[in-house]
């Protein structure tokens, strides 16, 4: 039976809906906002997947172009891989969903958010966030939820919820939050160097406007929700837990207190391995217990030291911060380069700088954009010492790609300003926790070093957080170990002035605000930390792009004259590229940029394209070419395509017989404008300069 909710949410009606469509999946919702539908369905399997040692969920967000009207590009016609935009919008509703099943629960639990319809106003990641929780809600599937998505700008100092899409140029920040009744689960977004206490304001905001959610949730589950489904937590056999650990414990905190991730890591194998090895006769089919023993062990040692003792894995305390080298200018044919390491993280960056001809077109639901600015990120198994397959760019790339993007992009120049196409790639040579932050401060010396004139540095930094009880202590750049075993992952990048970009996401219940302030709070010292030793190696950016870059140069033309530097059939704009060997491009307003790396090249089409376009002016002396003569007198080219009328009374100062006696066709004459009249027609004299040397006037 069909059931359905709605609340008032932004100032708009969000509608869940369940009974009416994909009624055989466990738990499927249709979600409206304005014109935007949404269709996320939950299905588990039956029976858990044997051998694995984590929790099997996927999450595909698709967007499907029958939604707005459109029919897909390319041969076949269809949708076809993921784009960027889906696999990120996957990953938003992956991340808060994640930590809230339960432990030892290893069925298989796919879901999927369709967008079937976008009215271009309502964004549909946030709806499919609350839709997929409703779903898992009303369903059989176990699940700790229910949580709820939304997004926070900030326009003209106001917090908005879930602004239009038309209105986010003007918000200074973007937060998708997800939160349940009593805590922040997961936040991502960007910003225009905002404080920490406006973002502190704007999750807690977004935190409040996300209770009546819940309630809708809550209610369709009284409504029409499935007993859910029994899990019963392993047991660890008592016997195997105290044999794991008196073999195991000592053994592994000498192992962790060793220096080095490698060194750390084969000794904590060989341990683990030896004692697997002494205790499968023993305890033969429950080898799966044993590993669960040692992972438990080795969580409490690195977690029960910092809590404790305040000492991290490497020695370090909370708030210390690894040493960091900076190096620029380490790749001698890039635009930029820049070598950021930290600890055993990692990053070479390289900018390349382009025109125009190099921008990301992008077609989407809400239309077709350009991409003046691109970060890629990649993450080869070298760096974490392993050997695998490549296998293209992974969803974790995507992700971490986008987020060092996000923190980079704010401090770019305007377009305008730097008409470049700017393409930033971080290359990961070693990894040991943080390196999609280790690829902000080497997208930063890179972007330096190629001249690119931005606003001010960023500088990230990962914190972590271990949690026991009401006692926690939050850690500055964590380490890959720490990572794993910890109950957050915050990501935080900004200037000296305020943050462009957060990541975070909470493996416990909730965070509240007295640790979320805590960690702003901590990492902002980290960030001023990094930003004086990255401005030891490059302290502004350079005064001039690379010499190998192209130099772009722009100059603004009547737009009605665009189709004189075109020409037929494009022969004038192929001959200007042709001869000076300039890149020129011409939008519809009249803009024109000429790009080369030759400054010679440059000046030259300029002044081509200036010759195509330049209008006659009252008083001014051309050279022109007579194209043809009459009785009355003679039609004088002066400027390409503009011809002006010599009357035979202009000729010469002594009166002329016939024009003919004078010039002839293809004749270089001097001639000055004495009128343009209101229809455009042109009178020349020739008598007017006819003591003036033509050489003089050549260009």
């Amino acid at each position: 039976m069909k059931e359905t909710v709605t609340v008032s949410w932004g100032g708009r009606a969000l509608t869940l809906e369940t009974g009416h469509l994909a009624k055989q999946a466990s738990g499927a919702i249709v979600a409206r906002y304005g014109e935007t539908v949404v269709l996320v369905t939950a299905v588990a399997a039956k029976k858990p997947r044997e051998g694995v040692d984590f929790f099997p969920l996927s999450c595909d967000y698709q967007e499907m172009t029958y939604a707005a009207g459109k029919i897909p590009g390319g041969f076949f016609k269809r949708e076809g891989r993921p784009s960027e935009r889906e696999i990120l919008t996957s990953r938003l509703i992956d991340r808060p969903l994640r930590p809230l099943f339960p432990e030892g629960f290893r069925n298989d639990v796919q879901i999927i958010a369709t967008v079937l319809s976008a009215d271009g106003e309502n964004d549909s990641d946030v709806v499919a966030i609350t839709a997929a929780s409703a779903a898992l809600t009303i369903s059989d599937i176990p699940f700790g939820g229910p949580i709820a998505g939304v997004r926070v700008g900030r326009i003209n100092g106001e917090f908005v919820i879930n602004p239009a899409i038309s209105t986010m140029a003007a918000s200074d920040l973007e937060l998708v939050i997800a939160a349940s009744r009593d805590a922040v689960v997961m936040v991502e977004g960007g910003a225009a160097c905002v404080s920490e206490d406006v973002l502190i304001d704007a999750i807690m905001y977004g935190h409040k406007h996300i209770q009546e959610l819940l309630d809708a949730q809550l209610e369709l589950r009284t409504r029409c929700g499935r007993e859910k489904t029994q899990v019963t937590a392993p047991v660890i056999d008592a016997d195997i837990e105290k044999a794991v650990r008196a073999q195991a414990e000592h053994q592994l905190r000498e192992a962790f207190a060793r220096e080095g991730k490698h060194n750390r890591n084969n000794a904590a194998s060989a341990v683990r391995a030896a004692v697997k090895e002494a205790l499968a006769p023993q305890f033969e089919g429950r080898e799966d217990q044993i590993s669960e023993v040692l992972h438990t062990i080795e969580s409490e040692i690195i977690r029960s030291s910092i809590i404790k003792e305040r000492k991290r894995l490497d020695g370090r305390g909370p708030e210390d911060i690894r040493p960091i080298d900076c190096e620029v200018a380490v790749l001698p044919r890039t635009h930029g380069s820049g070598l950021f390491t930290r600890g055993e993280t990692q990053a070479l960056v390289s900018t390349t700088l382009g025109t125009s001809e190099d921008e990301q077109r992008v077609d989407s639901l809400i239309g077709e954009s350009k991409k003046q600015f691109m970060l890629h990120y990649n993450f080869p198994p070298f760096c974490v010492g392993e050997a695998r397959p490549l296998r293209g760019t992974s969803r974790r790339e995507t992700g971490h790609g986008a987020l060092a993007g996000r923190a980079i992009a704010r401090i770019l120049p305007a377009y305008d300003d730097f008409p470049y196409t700017i393409r930033v790639v971080s290359e990961i040579l070693e990894s040991n926790g943080s390196s999609s932050m280790a690829s902000v401060c080497g997208s930063t010396l890179s972007l330096m070093d190629a001249g690119v004139p931005i606003k001010a540095p960023v500088a990230g930094i990962a914190m972590g957080l271990i949690q026991e009880g009401d006692t926690f202590v939050v850690l500055s750049d964590i380490l890959g170990d720490e990572d794993h075993v910890g109950d957050m992952d915050f990501k935080v990048a900004g200037t000296r002035d305020g943050v462009t970009a957060i990541q975070m996401d909470i493996k416990i219940s909730g965070l509240s605000r007295q640790i979320l302030s805590k960690a702003l709070e901590q990492a902002r010292r980290g960030r001023l930390h990094i930003l004086d030793i990255m401005q030891q190696a490059i302290a502004a950016p350079r005064a001039q792009v690379s010499e190998r870059a192209p130099r772009i140069e722009t100059i603004q033309i009547n737009p009605e004259k665009i189709s004189a530097i075109i020409g037929p059939g494009g022969k004038n704009i192929k001959n200007i590229v042709a001869t000076s060997g300039a890149k020129v491009d011409v939008d519809d307003t009249g803009k024109v940029k000429v790009a080369s790396p030759d400054k010679v090249s440059i000046e030259k089409a300029i002044a081509m394209i200036r010759a195509l376009v330049e209008e006659a002016e009252v008083g001014k002396v051309y050279v022109g070419k007579v194209r043809r003569i009459t009785d009355f007198g003679a039609f004088v080219e002066i400027l390409p395509g503009m011809d002006g009328l010599v009357h035979i009374s202009q000729l010469a100062n002594e009166r002329v017989a016939s024009v003919r006696d004078v010039l002839s066709e293809g004749q270089e004459v001097l001639v000055k404008v004495l009128e343009i009249d209101a229809s455009g027609k042109i009178r020349l004299s020739r008598k007017a300069v006819i003591d003036e040397d033509i050489e003089k006037y050549r260009k």
